[in-house]
């Protein structure tokens, strides 16, 4: 009987056995099936996916000859800006031609990129490339350009504009003034387990950029990558005691105007803090400066709104600032960089560029409004010390103090 029942269980077990190998032998042959299947698909009977008549060079060809707005709506810039951008970049060889892109299709490829944030798949569907040809190209473009800002995001030559010369609310109060400074943030997109440390004051999830810029609109210094909820005064200090970030320091005497969020110290001028600041809060011109605080306060926000109006400038012309892309971290830093050396390059070659003009316009309407109210860069360590803050508090007190008997004796 024993044995009996051995032989059934052996009988049962060989049986159990003989089913899975059956079972086994279908899902090879099914595996099988679905491998060749795919394979005759994709490299035997290969449907083609990018079939549109306009090819992508044909396309850029279009708007180089068509109309002059189409082509500043789609690239942000004007044709002969865009030709010169990818003339600079092919003379200077920070990139070239390649078998299947040329130089203009792949700035073309970027500009739309990050001009009108749009997806690699639309950018592939409308330049007919794959997804893998794009990307490689846009990271080619984006490394070319920001090689570009290393040229043409510096300090320049550039005395103050006209309108804070001729004016006596500005000058000669201001005449030692070199530029702006200030921190604007920028969309990001990070992992989960950094957001908190990138979600800022708004609750929105940022990168904090420090950005110094001179009276021509000119950024001259760019610093972007640290956490939205990195505190202003933290970057700044970072940015010009770090000998690596080649801070471009004012010489002797010289100064920077900036907001009250930054220290006061040797070369950088903020306004007086818990006095009022903003243009729009002296009440369009019926609510003019109560002391020689006040009036300085509301004279040192025209020179320093230029950074203001460099930032609007920069993120109306490039979306992808305000709802950024998932790239990489280190890719979305150097969009920021890139974004900022297209900015200095089409004010270096245009002037009369759409946008510039149209924040020139607002900058000099919002002035208007309250007008009823009255380089070669030499470098100096730098000093945080209570002495030089005590100095440059010396110097700022100086100018108020003298701007508010001119005022009183005006008035």
């Amino acid at each position: 009987m024993i044995f009996r029942t051995k032989n059934n269980q052996m009988d049962d077990s060989s049986s159990s056995l003989s089913s899975t190998d059956s079972d086994f032998d279908d899902f090879s042959d099914f595996l099988m099936l679905y491998l060749l299947s795919d394979y005759n698909e994709k490299f035997i009977e290969k449907i083609p996916q990018r079939t549109s008549v306009l090819s992508g060079e044909d396309f850029v060809k279009q708007l180089l000859g068509g109309h002059e707005r189409t082509c500043y709506e789609l690239l942000r810039m004007d044709k002969n800006v865009f030709v010169e951008l990818c003339t600079c970049l092919k003379q200077k060889e920070y990139i070239k031609d390649t078998r299947e892109v040329k130089v203009e299709k792949s700035v073309a490829i970027f500009l739309m990129i990050v001009g009108q944030n749009m997806r690699m798949r639309l950018i592939a569907d409308r330049f007919q490339h794959s997804l893998e040809t794009i990307d490689r190209h846009f990271r080619l473009t984006l490394k070319a350009i920001c090689k570009l800002g290393q040229d043409i995001i510096r300090p320049t030559q550039s005395p103050l504009p006209s309108r804070i010369v001729n004016s006596s609310k500005y000058y000669p109060w201001f005449q030692n003034c070199i530029g702006a400074i200030d921190g604007t943030h920028v969309s990001a997109c990070v992992p989960a387990d950094k957001q908190v440390s990138y979600r800022g004051r708004k609750n929105v999830v940022t990168q904090n950029v420090l950005c110094a810029c001179n009276f021509d609109m000119f950024f001259t210094f760019v610093f972007a990558g640290w956490e939205g909820t990195a505190n202003d005064s933290r970057v700044f200090i970072d940015a010009i005691t770090t000998p690596e970030y080649k801070f471009p320091l004012p010489k002797e005497g010289e100064y920077y105007v900036l907001d009250s969020r930054f220290p006061c110290t040797k070369g950088f001028l903020p306004p007086y803090r818990g006095e009022r600041y903003h243009l729009q809060e002296y009440n369009s011109g019926r609510n003019g400066p109560r002391g020689m605080k006040e009036l300085f306060n509301y004279r040192h926000s025209s020179p320093r709104n230029v950074i203001e109006r460099c930032f609007g400038v920069l993120k109306a012309r490039f979306p992808i600032l305000k709802m950024m892309s998932p790239y990489k971290l280190s890719r979305q830093t150097l969009i920021v960089i890139a974004c900022c050396t297209l900015h200095n390059f089409i004010r270096q070659c245009t002037q009369y560029d759409h946008m510039f003009r149209e924040w020139e316009e607002k900058e000099l309407e919002s002035e208007d409004n309250i007008e009823g109210c009255e380089t070669s860069v030499s470098r100096y360590e730098v000093n945080l010390s209570d002495e030089s803050a005590t100095a440059m508090a010396r110097v700022r007190d100086r100018i108020a103090q003298t701007m508010w008997g001119t005022y009183n004796n005006r008035n």
